[in-house]
C-alpha cells in the first residue's frame, strides 16, 4: 500500500525500511474502523510517502511499533493469481483484500497491469471501501 503522509511526521517519527507501523485509514468512501498494521518497505522523508506491505496484528504485538495515526492510501500494488473478470486498464473493479478483517469489499481504478508467470501484477488507485 502506498501512503502519502505528513513528511514532518516521518521526519519526527524517524521512519526506517523494516519498521512495524499501525495506523488508521481515512478518507476512502466510509473509512476503515480497524487499525492496520504493516512493514515498511520504503520512505521518502522529503516527501513523506510510505509503502509498506499491510500483514496481520501479531507482529506488532511480538516485536513492538510506531504509530502514524490516520493517513490516507493513495494505492494498492499486489498480484491477481484468480479473477471471474478480465484485468483491463482504465476499469474500476471491486475486489476483495486477503487481509480484511473485516471482510469489505474493496473498490478501485486499474492503472498499471503486468503480466507474470505468478499472475498479474496489477495497481489499483481511487479507494473505496464498503
Amino acid at each position: 500500500m502506498i501512503i502519502p503522509h505528513n513528511p514532518m511526521l516521518t521526519r519526527e517519527l524517524e521512519i526506517q525500511k523494516g519498521e512495524i507501523l499501525i495506523g488508521r485509514p481515512l478518507g476512502m468512501s466510509c473509512g476503515c474502523p480497524i487499525t492496520h498494521c504493516g512493514i515498511v518497505h520504503t520512505v521518502d522523508h522529503r516527501t513523506g510517502v510510505i509503502t509498506w506491505f499491510v500483514t496481520g496484528p501479531l507482529d506488532p504485538r511480538e516485536k513492538g511499533f510506531k504509530d502514524m495515526g490516520y493517513y490516507i492510501a493513495e494505492g494498492y500494488e499486489g498480484l491477481v493469481t484468480e479473477s471471474r473478470v478480465d484485468i483491463k486498464l482504465g476499469m474500476r473493479y471491486f475486489f476483495q483484500p486477503r487481509r480484511c478483517m473485516l471482510n469489505w469489499r474493496h473498490s478501485g481504478l486499474v492503472n498499471y497491469v503486468n503480466r507474470t508467470p505468478d499472475g498479474l501484477q496489477v495497481r489499483v488507485e481511487g479507494l473505496w471501501i464498503g
